[in-house]
């Protein structure tokens, strides 16, 4: 069992995917079941009392003007931050998803297609609230693009589609408007400059540790091997013999180098980073068992791999949408499960 996992790296990935990937589209559909629509209260305001005056300086008369009234608020799928989301643009994206399915072929009403929307209700609100929480954080940065940038990029897609016609006719296929289009097309824009300038914010150098490590599954077994290497035992000798990480095993053990944030064993993480070139550890604990740690070469600042910047790219586009999440205030006024 490997201490950099593939699998971690590529969830990392997908996470950075997913951003970009909720801006350019919402091909969302309809289900047909029931929604749970919040009741919207509707105040009435007292009349007001206005003196009229009257011709030659006589006594007013009281006339009753009423207020105007306000309108009331559509019915909404939610509210971020105070901002809301509109229980007909929810409705139109669950229409859109729909209308996707039928494009790749699949019914709808059919029980597949049934199973796919319900499954994807809470998905398509988490998409929309999430947009909201994005193009916040944008205007609270200064982040902004402008209907050029907008209609540049829609000129784009349409050639990228083969034509105005061509291009017009998906649109129809897949439910949308060319008001959708400029829509998503400015969200998707501003997911990518706030995408971007997380992922600038990664530096591109850091400090590194150049490690080996011995992975065994008890603790008894993780001892016996230290009393080995107390004794003056070879560490890159007894990984090859003993060690369960089968994609260091061979070459004695070697992580390689590697900055903070790239281990999937933050404890393994911490221990190399504490020691010196020549040091090894103790009996070190993690969730994938029981590791000792040798340090050989330590560098202040080394560049990044382009691998590792991908993975630290990745998780800091991961915090910053968890943080965004975190902090906002969201209220829901849908049943996404039914």
């Amino acid at each position: 069992m490997s201490t950099i996992s593939p699998e971690f790296t590529t969830h990392l990935k997908a996470t950075a995917c997913l951003v970009l990937f909720l801006m350019v589209s919402l091909l969302l559909s309809a289900c047909g079941q029931e929604l749970a629509l919040p009741t919207v209260p509707v105040t009435v305001t007292p009349v007001q009392t206005v003196p009229v005056p009257q011709p030659g300086g006589a006594t007013t008369v009281p006339v009753d003007v009423p207020s105007p009234t306000p309108t009331p608020e559509p019915p909404l799928a939610a509210r971020v931050n105070g901002v809301p989301i509109y229980l007909a643009d929810y409705e139109r994206e669950v229409g859109q998803y729909e209308a996707s399915l039928r494009a790749r072929g699949i019914d709808p009403n059919s029980p597949e297609g049934q199973e796919s929307v319900a499954q994807h209700r809470d998905w398509i609100l988490n998409v929309l609230i999430e947009q909201v929480l994005i193009e916040q954080d944008a205007a609270a940065q200064g982040v902004t693009v402008s209907d050029e940038e907008v209609n540049s990029h829609i000129q784009a897609m349409i050639a990228d589609s083969g034509g105005e016609e061509a291009f017009n006719a998906k649109l129809a296929e897949m439910g949308e408007t060319r008001e959708d289009v400029w829509r998503k097309a400015r969200a998707q824009l501003i997911g990518m400059k706030m995408t971007q300038r997380v992922i600038d914010s990664v530096p591109k150098t850091a400090e590194h540790v150049h490690a080996y490590h011995i992975l065994v599954d008890t603790q008894e077994e993780a001892e016996r091997i230290l009393a080995q290497l107390q004794a003056g035992a070879d560490f890159a000798t007894l990984a090859r013999n003993y060690s369960q990480d089968v994609s260091t095993r061979d070459t004695g053990g070697d992580l390689g180098f590697f900055p903070r944030g790239i281990l999937i064993a933050p404890e393994v993480e911490a221990v190399a980073f504490a020691l010196q070139p020549g040091q090894f550890s103790g009996v070190v604990q993690s969730m994938l068992g029981y590791h000792i740690v040798k340090v050989v070469e330590r560098d202040p600042a080394r560049p990044i791999s382009q691998e590792n910047l991908s993975i630290l790219e990745a998780r800091a586009l991961d915090e910053w949408i968890e943080r965004l999440w975190a902090q906002a205030v969201v209220e829901r006024f849908v049943n996404t499960n039914p």
